[in-house]
């Protein structure tokens, strides 16, 4: 398989067809695109690899199969190794998890766009407004739920690393990056994240890059 990805430093639709493909534990092949170059427009058209997704990442080629979107990836990738890997069992908390995973795919669109993920970056005292304030309540209050309902045998959103943390890792890195004050048990489970072992190689990644991509820098994170 081939894995096309976009910066790792500002890419969070990458970091999560990255993660998903990592948990499908299935050998695949990594193909990395600047994302917002000069050139961009040039090497969207020059890579057949990202032609179907309109250059969108990530994409993922799997023989004559592809597929684009990074929820659609990770089913397709549970589909292949079982569904078990990415989702809980209990029918419960998988109805949790799916809904969960379909929220952050479809919403908190505030909070994505006054916080764009940075990994490099720490900013302090980062203005945000009463919408994307909203979306991280929001956001708190699920994990809250899952952890409480469901996060019995680890330390997770579901226990077991799933598809809900493959989901909610960006989020995870932009709370860090921002600053964003969160409660103890948040707190706890994003140091479970931050401290798993691949997103650590991804941080390490994304740290090694040199690209600067300005529309996702903010005046308080240049150069830093």
């Amino acid at each position: 398989m081939k894995l096309i990805l976009g910066n790792k430093n500002y890419s969070s639709w990458s970091l999560r067809g990255w993660l998903a493909a990592k948990q499908s534990g299935l050998m695949f092949e990594e193909i990395q695109v600047p994302l917002y170059g000069d050139d961009w427009d040039a090497r969207k058209k020059q890579h057949d690899e990202i032609a179907p997704s309109s250059g969108k990442v990530p994409v993922l080629w799997d023989g004559d199969a592809v597929v684009w979107d990074s929820l659609a990836l990770l089913e397709y990738l549970a589909d292949k190794v079982g569904r078990d890997r990415f989702w809980p069992k209990e029918d419960a908390a998988r109805a949790m998890a799916r809904s969960m995973v379909a929220e952050m795919h479809s919403s908190f669109q505030a909070l994505r766009t006054q916080c764009p993920m940075n990994v490099r970056t720490r900013v302090e005292g980062a203005k945000i407004d009463e919408a994307a304030k909203a979306d991280i309540v929001r956001i708190l209050t699920l994990w809250a739920e899952a952890r409480a309902r469901f996060g019995r045998g680890g330390p997770y959103l579901f226990g077991t690393f799933s598809a809900a943390d493959i989901f909610y890792a960006p989020v995870v890195s932009r709370f860090i990056s921002y600053g964003i004050g969160v409660p103890g048990f948040a707190l706890a489970y994003m140091e479970a994240m931050w401290e798993h072992e691949w997103l650590q190689a991804w941080v390490h990644a994304a740290e090694a890059e040199d690209w600067v991509i300005e529309q996702f820098e903010t005046d308080g994170a240049k150069g830093k």
